[in-house]
């Protein structure tokens, strides 16, 4: 059984980098962790992070809740930006 905080992790709802976390993880893995030959997944991972991060600041600012959009709302989110 998964400790609470990794279940919260892999939750969508609350992680929408869970696909790019994956990605560097299995790149680590299939590349015996050398880190230079993951350099494009830890880029995707960290604009991930960033992107969902400007997102949430902003909602906090205008008061809406919950701050991180559900994986269904930033699908639809994503969506529209094309």
């Amino acid at each position: 059984r998964m400790p609470r905080h990794a279940q919260l992790l892999r939750d969508h709802d609350i992680n929408p980098c869970v696909a790019e976390t994956d990605a560097s993880r299995k790149c680590m893995d299939d590349n015996n962790y050398n880190k230079e030959k993951c350099t494009a997944y830890f880029l995707k991972y960290k604009s991930c992070r960033k992107f969902w991060h400007d997102i949430m600041m902003q909602r906090k600012r205008n008061g809406v809740k919950p701050e991180m959009p559900s994986a269904e709302e930033r699908k639809k989110m994503l969506e529209s930006m094309g």
